[in-house]
């Protein structure tokens, strides 16, 4: 099972869900999964979302493969201003 922590700027697709648990084999499949669930946050989360697995920021994840039991956070970007 994926453990999968939304940045803030995500919560507005979950109705303020800020924790998910998923199953997937890869980030590919989990934001496919996701985007089943909350539709429309596979365009928010391709348009600059950092990744973080396992507390590693993986800068191109896209196929990066998840363990059984791993961690996820979607991290926003950062706001300049």
């Amino acid at each position: 099972m994926i453990k999968v922590f939304l940045g803030s700027n995500l919560k507005n697709f979950t109705n303020g869900v800020e924790e998910l648990e998923l199953e997937a084999t890869s980030v590919k499949s989990l934001i496919a999964e996701m985007d089943r669930r909350y539709p429309g946050i596979a365009d928010d989360l391709e348009s600059g979302f950092a990744l973080a697995i396992d507390g590693e920021v993986i800068a191109n994840p896209g196929y990066e493969k998840l363990a059984e039991v791993s961690e996820v956070r979607f991290i926003s970007p950062m706001q300049g201003g």
